[in-house]
């Protein structure tokens, strides 16, 4: 907590956030161009954004977006989308963040949302507050001069046709919406954020084109869509040139095929860069040589149980479970104890219990695992969770798996 009196927390006022804004942006050692500043105001909840403050100088922000994440099962959960979080390199080590955190996760439950979610600037920060990391991404650098696809049928009924992409904004978020409640960790795209999808100032290009768009469509109906960069190179051997792949969406098999194949192809481009794809993206199973691709693993989303309770309530399990579990969680009392849990793919049940426990862990366990990316096996085999009841271990962990990889494409 706040080890010094005179570091306040106040709610963000509007006259307040430029300042508060500027204060964020040297925190993260960047500038951003003016059209930037007008867009992150947009999105700004103000009445979810605070503002430390020592006298009168602004020490640190935080703040919180109002989403609603999927979750095994398909159901929408309310979701703080936790982001904007700096303390001033003067006032490090005083408690400024501790404090932030707990009135933000207090305000988090005050509001009913069972979920906090955040992509982690640094990760060692965020797990005393018990965010676990609940989604990973790809990133691959695909050498389109050395791969040829195996294409699935129906792909040659697919068209693609390059489109403005502020123009097809519309389109394209239609196929986004519809795809949504499929995957585990996706956000709905709330009144106002499908402006960040085609933001597109020179400053974020690094010298690659203005943002492209392709649309795919099957009787005329959009069913996909990429949107991405180019960048001319040259080298010894001639064209080398870089598409960066900055979103893609089908609803089915062929229209998927069909973009990559697109994007693959390209003229004078040798390599296809894809940041932050689910980690059971199509292409994997598309390419002649996976080895071409050069795939690498990053993590993405930490997940918080704000409400154990109604989180664990809120989504499916794959297979039947009854378990009884002794969470621990020092920073917000309330989710510690024991809760028993039974549910299966038709819903679920998690009430406080007296009744012996059967596996033991921390509610960063929990979040890591709720969206069934990561296996409690996996943790337990890491010394994170412990077994009290034989076999309840495997249960539980079958039984919150996701036959789809969790994946969170939705920046905040």
């Amino acid at each position: 907590m706040v080890t010094d009196p005179a570091i306040e927390l106040k709610v963000l006022r509007p006259e307040e956030w430029d300042g508060w804004w500027e204060h964020l942006l040297r925190a993260f050692g960047g500038v951003a161009a003016p059209e930037e500043r007008e867009l992150d105001r947009s999105v700004t909840e103000f009445q979810r954004s605070m503002a430390a403050w020592d006298g009168d100088t602004l020490v640190g922000t935080a703040g919180a977006f109002s989403f609603r994440m999927t979750v095994p099962g398909g159901a929408s959960v309310p979701t703080a989308g936790v982001t904007m979080v700096s303390v001033a390199a003067t006032h490090r080590r005083r408690g400024v963040l501790t404090s932030m955190m707990r009135r933000q996760l207090d305000d988090v439950r005050a509001l009913g949302e069972p979920l906090a979610a955040l992509t982690a600037s640094e990760p060692a920060i965020y797990g005393r507050f018990g965010y676990g990391a609940a989604t990973f991404q790809l990133q691959a650098d695909i050498d389109t001069s050395r791969v040829t696809l195996a294409l699935p049928a129906g792909t040659e009924d697919v068209r693609l046709r390059y489109a403005d992409p502020a123009e097809v904004l519309a389109e394209c978020e239609a196929v986004y919406a519809a795809l949504v409640p499929r995957r585990p960790g996706m956000l709905a795209r709330q009144p106002g954020w499908e402006r960040t999808v085609v933001f597109d100032p020179e400053s974020r290009r690094s010298g690659a084109s203005a943002l492209q768009c392709v649309v795919a469509e099957r009787d005329g109906e959009v069913t996909g869509y990429a949107r991405f960069r180019t960048k001319l190179g040259w080298g010894p051997g001639g064209h080398d040139g870089t598409v960066t792949l900055e979103a893609l969406a089908a609803l089915d098999p062929a229209t998927e095929a069909a973009l990559w194949r697109f994007l693959c192809g390209i003229d004078l481009m040798t390599t296809l860069t894809v940041q932050k794809r689910p980690v059971d993206d199509a292409w994997q199973y598309l390419v002649s040589d996976i080895r071409r691709g050069r795939p690498a693993l990053g993590d993405s989303c930490y997940l918080r149980l704000v409400d154990v309770g109604a989180a664990l309530s809120a989504r499916t399990y794959q297979a039947p479970v009854d378990v009884v579990f002794e969470v621990e969680d020092a920073f917000c009392p309330w989710n510690a104890g024991r809760w028993r849990l039974t549910g299966d793919l038709k819903g679920a049940s998690c009430e406080r219990t007296s009744d012996a426990a059967d596996l033991s862990l921390s509610v960063r366990e929990l979040g890591a695992s709720y969206l069934g990316g990561v296996s409690l096996l996996s943790l337990a085999a890491a010394g994170r969770v412990r077994e009290l009841r034989p076999g309840a271990l495997a249960e539980a962990s079958v039984a919150f798996g996701s036959p789809v990889a969790p994946w969170l494409p939705h920046g905040f």
